[in-house]
C-alpha cells in the first residue's frame, strides 16, 4: 500500500446528506464486536438497532447519541389494527437525509440480512453514501462456542440453511447432501426441520447439536440426533415453552458429535458459566472484579451497599490540600479509591492537577487503589508487597528517618468511620498523621424491588463479601441471601460476620484480595461441576437447586 494512501478504516467526510454504516453486531457477546465497529459506534449521531443487539452496541456509542426506537410489526400485528411505526429503512433515510452520521446495526453480519441489504440500496438510489463492517455471522459463531467445529481437515462442505425461508427443494438438496448442514431456526421449529431432513433421505441417526441464546452467558446446547431431538426436548421438558419462539443455530453432521464436544465445549464449560453473582459494590469499585467475574462466564451484577458523601466540615479537608501544595507533608497515603476520588475533586475545585503530587511520596493500601491514582497521573511510590490491608502497607512503609526524611508528616485522607490501625502504626513508626476525613460512608439507598426479591428468593447463585460492612449493609437494605446462594468472604473477619447474620459461608478467600476471592469462587464452581459430572448428574447452578426453580433455564 503507498504510505501516503488513506486508511481503509479512516472515516470520510460526512456530506450534506449524511452517511450510513451498516453494522454487524455479531450473535450476541459484546467481546465479537470489530475494532472497525467501535470505532463507528463512537462517531455515530444516531445508532438505529434491532432490539436484540442494541444493549451490546450501546455501551460503544457516544453519550447523548440519538437511538430511535425500532419497531417492526409482524403480519397479527398488521391484521389486529396495530399501527406500523417507521420501519428501519424510513428512519435510516431520514437520518441520513438530515446531514448525521448513522450506525445500522444488525445481528450477526449486515451480508446476510436482506433487509439490510434493501436499505443500502435505498441509499444507492439517493446517492447518499454509506459502508459495511460486516460482523462475526450467528450461524458461524454460534457453533464456535458451542464447541461444535464445521469442518475438519478433510474439508467437508458446509451449507446454510434458514429453515424460515426454506422451500422444499432446498430440504431435498439439504437431505441429499453427506455435509455439515448450519440450519438456523427456532425451539419450536427445530424438531421439524430436523423431520424434514430425514424425508429428504438424511440418516435419523445423523449426530445434532441445538444451541439457544449462542454466545452470551445464557447459552445452552442439545446433543441429539435427527430421530430423537423431538424426544429430548419432550424429556427436558424444553416444549412447550414460553420461549419457544426463540432463536437457534443446529448443527447436523459428524462435527457435532456428543463425544466431539465433550472436548471442544470451551465456552459452556467455564467455571462459574450463566452464574448470577451479586457483587455488593459500586460500579465504579466493582469494575475489574465483575471483568474478572465474566471471564470465568459469570453474569456479574453489582449492588452499591454504601454511598459516598462529602464530610460534615470541609474546612480540614480544604487546609490539607493546601498543606499539600506548600509542601507540609512527605508523603500521602490513601487506604481507598473513595479516598482518591475525594483528593481528586478537592484537586479540580481549587484547579490543581497531578503535578501537585511533585515531591511528595505517595503511597496506595492495595492494587485498585493504585489503579485509581495511576488515572489521576500519578504512580504510588509504595503499594503493599504482601497483604493489601493498612496492615500490609505499615509492614513495608519505612520508619521516620530526620537524616533522609526533610519533614516528618503524612497526610492520612480518609473515611470517617476508618479504623485506627494505620494511625497508630505510622506514630509508633515516627511519624506526624494528618488523619483527615475526606469523606463519609453512609448505608446505600435499597436496591430495586425486582434484586431484593432475587437476593431473598435464592435468585442470585453466589454472593461476594469483600469486608464485613458489606455483609451488614446488605442483609440490611435487601435482606438476607437466599440458602442456596453461595457466599463467598474476602477473609476471616468477614466470613465470622456473615455467620453471625446466619449465613453460612461456604468459600473463603486465600488472600484478603477481592481477585483472589473471585478466584476462589471460580475454583469452588469448577469442583462443584465436577462432582456433578463424576455423579452423573445433570450440572446445575446453585439458583436452579431452589424450591420451584426450573431447571436449566435458558432465560
Amino acid at each position: 500500500m503507498n504510505p501516503s494512501s488513506p486508511s481503509p478504516s479512516a472515516f470520510p467526510a460526512v456530506a450534506a446528506h449524511g452517511h450510513v454504516t451498516f453494522l454487524g453486531a455479531g450473535p450476541g457477546d459484546p467481546g465479537l464486536l470489530t475494532l472497525r465497529a467501535v470505532e463507528a459506534l463512537a462517531a455515530a449521531d444516531v445508532l438505529i438497532a434491532e432490539p436484540e443487539v442494541l444493549d451490546v452496541v450501546r455501551t460503544h456509542a457516544r453519550a447523548g447519541v440519538d437511538t430511535p426506537q425500532l419497531t417492526v410489526a409482524d403480519e397479527a400485528s398488521a391484521a389486529a389494527g396495530v399501527p406500523v411505526i417507521r420501519d428501519a429503512a424510513n428512519l435510516v433515510m431520514e437520518a441520513a437525509r438530515s446531514g448525521r452520521r448513522v450506525v445500522r446495526a444488525v445481528t450477526g453480519d449486515p451480508g446476510l440480512d436482506g433487509s439490510a441489504t434493501d436499505e443500502m440500496l435505498a441509499c444507492a438510489g439517493e446517492g447518499i453514501p454509506f459502508e459495511v463492517v460486516p460482523g462475526v455471522a450467528t450461524a458461524v459463531g454460534v457453533p464456535a462456542y458451542a464447541g461444535v467445529p464445521l469442518r475438519d481437515k478433510t474439508g467437508a462442505d458446509v451449507r446454510f440453511v434458514d429453515a424460515r425461508t426454506a422451500t422444499a427443494r432446498c430440504w431435498i438438496e439439504a437431505g441429499s447432501s453427506d455435509g455439515t448442514l448450519v440450519v438456523s431456526a427456532t425451539l419450536e421449529t427445530v424438531a421439524a426441520a430436523a423431520a424434514e431432513l430425514v424425508t429428504a433421505g438424511r440418516k435419523p441417526d445423523t449426530p445434532l447439536t441445538v444451541t439457544v441464546a449462542g454466545t452470551t452467558t445464557r447459552q445452552r446446547t442439545w446433543s441429539a440426533t435427527l430421530g430423537t431431538i423431538a424426544q429430548v426436548f419432550k424429556q427436558g421438558k424444553v416444549l412447550p415453552s414460553p420461549e419457544g419462539a426463540r432463536p437457534v443455530i443446529a448443527v447436523v453432521g459428524e462435527h457435532g458429535a456428543a463425544e466431539r464436544r465433550e472436548d471442544l465445549s470451551w465456552f459452556e464449560s467455564k467455571p462459574l458459566f450463566g452464574w448470577r453473582v451479586l457483587v455488593p459494590r459500586t460500579k465504579e469499585q466493582a469494575a475489574s472484579l465483575s471483568d474478572q467475574l465474566r471471564s470465568y462466564g459469570a453474569v456479574p451484577h453489582e449492588v452499591p451497599t454504601i454511598a459516598v458523601e462529602p464530610p460534615r466540615t470541609p474546612q480540614q479537608m480544604e487546609r490539607a490540600v493546601k498543606g499539600l501544595v506548600t509542601g507540609r507533608y512527605e508523603w500521602i497515603a490513601f487506604t481507598s479509591v473513595n479516598a482518591v476520588k475525594a483528593v481528586r475533586e478537592k484537586f479540580e475545585e481549587y484547579g490543581l492537577d497531578a503535578r501537585a503530587f511533585a515531591g511528595i511520596k505517595v503511597a496506595a493500601v492495595g492494587e485498585q487503589t493504585a489503579a485509581a491514582l495511576v488515572e489521576f497521573g500519578v504512580k504510588p511510590d509504595l503499594v503493599p508487597s504482601g497483604e493489601q490491608s493498612a496492615a500490609g502497607l505499615l509492614e513495608d512503609w519505612p520508619p521516620y528517618d530526620p537524616v533522609f526524611d526533610p519533614i516528618d508528616r503524612v497526610f492520612l485522607p480518609r473515611a470517617d468511620i476508618a479504623t485506627e490501625t494505620l494511625v497508630a502504626g505510622l506514630i509508633e513508626l515516627g511519624w506526624e498523621v494528618d488523619d483527615v476525613t475526606a469523606y463519609r460512608t453512609v448505608r446505600a439507598s435499597p436496591p430495586p424491588a425486582d434484586t431484593r426479591e432475587a437476593i431473598k428468593g435464592g435468585g442470585f447463585d453466589a454472593v461476594l463479601f469483600t469486608s464485613s460492612s458489606t455483609v451488614r449493609n446488605l442483609v440490611g437494605i435487601a435482606g438476607k441471601p437466599h440458602n442456596v446462594t453461595v457466599i463467598a468472604c474476602i477473609g476471616p473477619a468477614t466470613a465470622k460476620t456473615a455467620e453471625e447474620h446466619g449465613l453460612r459461608v461456604d468459600v473463603l478467600s486465600p488472600e484478603p484480595s477481592v481477585s483472589k476471592l473471585a478466584e476462589a469462587l471460580a475454583e469452588y464452581g469448577a469442583a462443584r461441576r465436577d462432582a456433578a459430572k463424576a455423579a452423573g448428574e445433570t450440572v446445575a447452578r446453585p439458583s436452579e437447586r431452589r424450591p420451584g426453580a426450573r431447571r436449566r433455564r435458558t432465560t
